[in-house]
């Protein structure tokens, strides 16, 4: 088989993702007969039917899905491959983009900044703070050059190309009113709240599953009272007694005044906070400082 063009392998992605040749024209800025050749030039290279027509638009054929999941990969290592291109011609080996996540942008990496930039002032330093999804993909693309990630230990992250090392494990706690019954209490067990009704992540978001399975493991299903945007709102929820919530240890690090944060003790679900970085890439020095800083902070906060 001969060498798939990139820039066809693009076309066809983009029809798939628009579902017409048109949209897909228009997002490329290419005329639609442009677009058609495209596509009938690669149908020809492989040997088999792509797309095939709908009353609008188009659909990927099983060839076509199975063309489209590896010209994904390809795509993403060839923005990969150019990123690390770019920065070795200009000559970027004193600057780092870095990957986050809120909850540990606003308490960890601080500290890992802080003691990173006292030593490396001339490093160019950027911080990206999103999703998982999104960190995932822009490692991948090499947007990013190492990124901080989380899963669970019952779910842990796997992908092809992308190199994970686990920095520290951090507990949930439960978060009560100062007012609460349980106020004054260090540590409490999941079967203790089984009466109580919860404020919870909005948007299906991943500490839902981690209160679910902590719920059923201690024989019930958790009232929600209310989903809260983020967790600043939902500790104002909690404090104004709407209700209790479960949250991991570094998204309190700013704690509202009127909350009291309970240890469940052996029994607190656990979420791993990860260094991903690209497997085939070669690490810088600035890189390898902040990855060492990373894991000494982690050191002297008794976190590993």
């Amino acid at each position: 088989m001969r060498l798939l063009d990139a820039k066809r392998l693009e076309i066809f992605v983009r029809t798939v993702e628009a579902g017409s040749v048109t949209a897909a024209a228009d997002e490329l800025s290419y005329t639609v007969s442009a677009v058609s050749q495209q596509l009938h030039r690669l149908k020809l290279e492989l040997g088999h039917s792509l797309l095939q027509r709908q009353s609008r638009g188009v659909t990927p054929t099983e060839a076509g899905m199975m063309l489209a999941n590896h010209a994904r990969k390809i795509l993403r290592q060839m923005d990969a491959t150019r990123a690390d291109l770019d920065d070795l011609a200009a000559g970027k080996s004193g600057s780092l983009v870095i990957g986050a996540f809120p909850t540990v942008a606003a308490s960890f990496l601080p500290l890992v900044i802080e003691t990173f930039t006292s030593q490396y002032p001339s490093v160019d330093l950027s911080i990206r703070s999103t999703r998982i999804d999104t960190l995932i993909a822009e490692l991948e693309r090499g947007s990013t050059q190492m990124s901080l990630l989380w899963d669970h230990p019952w779910r842990p992250i796997s992908v092809e190309g992308i190199k994970i090392d686990e920095l520290f494990r951090e507990p949930f706690v439960i978060l009560v009113s100062k007012n609460h019954r349980l106020a004054g209490a260090s540590e409490v067990r999941m079967k203790d709240l089984a009466d109580e009704t919860w404020v919870v992540r909005a948007d299906a978001h991943p500490v839902v599953e981690v209160l679910d399975r902590a719920a059923t493991s201690a024989g019930f299903r958790p009232s929600i009272a209310m989903y809260a945007n983020d967790y600043q709102e939902a500790q104002a929820m909690v404090s104004a007694g709407i209700g209790v919530a479960m949250a991991p240890t570094g998204a309190v690090t700013i704690r509202h005044p009127g909350v009291r944060s309970l240890s469940l003790g052996d029994e607190a679900p656990i979420r791993r906070i990860l260094v991903g970085q690209r497997d085939e890439r070669v690490g810088s020095s600035a890189e390898i400082a902040l990855r060492r800083a990373l894991f000494d902070t982690a050191r002297e906060m008794n976190l590993l």
